[in-house]
């Protein structure tokens, strides 16, 4: 049968979209009111047939208030109510709903990319030196336990309310850091008063902490430049040593969406809001409910981006204790698991809309007013991280790109947590990264196997359909050298 074959899964009905032949299409039933646009690859749609992905990305479809189409990325697989790699919007205006599952537990989950002065060769023999002064700096686990030290609950309402400007304060930060940070590394509209107590102790003592699962800070060599002239001016060249950091606001992030989840479930009958699944609660935008989780989300996401910051800081400190230089400016950071109010064209109209993307990322084209000035003449950033001992992507948005300016966040999981430990053990999979000349960094075996390079889809076919779908364009592709695992 050929990968282009229709494929129905219950009542879902998978079908190629005539608009693009990486695009797949699930025509509505039931009560979805919009499609489902999938984008993939033939290589890649086996594999989303085989999640329960496309359940929830037609269940998204039932949402009040979402335009246009529930969108997956290349990268999506099965999720907590939306599917991660989910893509949807509502209009704000006209009965459109916030869902804490559009956006996940890990809110502002995002990755950031630190660029050094050195070169590969420069760094050779002293890269153990360098991870080792990473293992002993950065912070890892499930556990408390950051770099940076709070003096009390009111530095932490504070780190809440300015994001990466707190760090600034702190000494952690620079202008320069806060200019390539997605909103200038705070979003306005957070309300620290809207997280709850048990939320602000989870997270009191986490600030600059990887956390565990799949978040990590790799130590990278750019191999390769597809459009040289971004790629300058994003001051990327070959064999250049550059320092990707992949995590999230922690416990307090996780904590607000159980709170938040658990309010829109009793309120969503005062609405007259229905919804396939439960952990699809959602209210709408403009009701008490959705604003005060809004306001919540936006203080957890200022929290991941004041987490962020303080790694990094963490990081120039390595790089000057092992190698005699601090000299790593930051390209971006941007988030992949937010909900934003943005405007949109829309059926011929500007309409504001509430953009959910989880594990998802923004991808802005060129001239975008939300870009840094030197950045906005060539578009944003998009960084995109592959699985642990394979390759890293720096893509870039274009115009008039697609599915609200978004693009994929990763190369998305293909096995559970689970189905990869039956599969691999962490002692032999250490081995082979290191013989395959990736340091790794590691506090437990069993954390390893769990995120092998094997439980992910092949992140250089998910970037190449980003780019055949025109999501964003490759820049650059980054190699391994080196992984501080959380």
């Amino acid at each position: 049968m050929s990968e282009r074959t229709p494929l129905a899964v219950g009542q879902i009905r998978l079908r190629p979209d005539e608009r693009g032949h990486d695009r797949w299409r699930i025509d509505p039933v039931g009560s979805m009111t919009v499609p489902g646009i999938v984008y993939s690859s033939d290589a890649l749609i086996s594999q989303v047939r085989e999640d329960q992905a496309l359940r929830q990305v037609a269940n998204v479809a039932m949402l009040p208030g979402i335009v246009e189409a529930s969108v997956a990325m290349p990268d999506v697989h099965w999720g907590y109510g939306f599917p991660i790699g989910g893509v949807a919007a509502t209009d704000v205006e006209d009965g459109g709903v916030v869902s804490p599952g559009g956006v996940g537990f890990d809110i502002s989950c995002g990755v950031r990319l630190l660029v050094s002065g050195l070169g590969a060769e420069e760094l050779g023999p002293r890269l153990v030196r360098l991870m080792d002064v990473l293992d002993r700096k950065i912070p890892r686990g499930l556990g408390a336990g950051g770099v940076w030290h709070l003096r009390d609950e009111h530095q932490l309402l504070s780190v809440l309310a300015e994001g990466a400007l707190a760090a600034l304060g702190a000494g952690l930060a620079s202008e320069a850091d806060l200019a390539h940070c997605e909103d200038g590394g705070v979003l306005q509209d957070a309300d620290p008063s809207q997280v709850s107590e048990r939320a602000l102790a989870r997270g009191f003592g986490q600030v600059g902490s990887l956390g565990s699962g799949n978040h990590f800070l790799e130590v990278q060599v750019v191999e390769e430049i597809y459009d040289p002239g971004i790629a300058k001016a994003f001051g990327l060249s070959r064999s250049q040593v550059c320092v990707m950091i992949h995590c999230g606001s922690r416990g307090l992030g996780h904590q607000i969406c159980s709170d938040h989840v658990r309010t829109m479930l009793a309120s969503m009958p005062r609405y007259g809001i229905v919804v396939p699944d439960a952990q699809l609660a959602c209210a709408p935008v403009r009701s008490e409910e959705g604003r005060s989780y809004l306001r919540a989300m936006a203080a957890a996401a200022n929290y991941g981006r004041a987490n962020r910051q303080a790694l990094s800081s963490a990081v120039r400190d390595a790089f000057r204790e092992a190698l005699g230089t601090a000299e790593l400016s930051l390209l971006y950071d941007v988030s992949h698991n937010l909900a934003k109010l943005e405007e949109h064209d829309v059926e011929g109209g500007r309409r504001l809309l509430c953009v959910h993307r989880k594990g998802a990322t923004r991808a802005l084209p060129p001239g975008h007013s939300d870009l840094p000035d030197d950045l906005r003449p060539h578009g944003q950033p998009v960084l995109v991280p592959g699985s642990m001992g394979t390759a890293s992507y720096v893509l870039v948005g274009v115009e008039p790109g697609g599915a609200f300016s978004s693009a994929c966040h990763g190369a998305g999981r293909r096995l559970s947590r689970h189905a990869a430990l039956r599969q691999v053990r962490g002692r032999e999979l250490r081995r082979e990264l290191e013989a395959s000349g990736v340091a790794v960094r590691a506090r437990s075996d069993r954390g390893l196997a769990e995120e092998a390079p094997l439980a992910y889809k092949d992140v250089d076919e998910v970037v190449a359909t980003c780019e055949r779908a025109g999501l964003a364009r490759r820049v650059a592709r980054l190699r391994p050298l080196g992984v501080v695992k959380g």
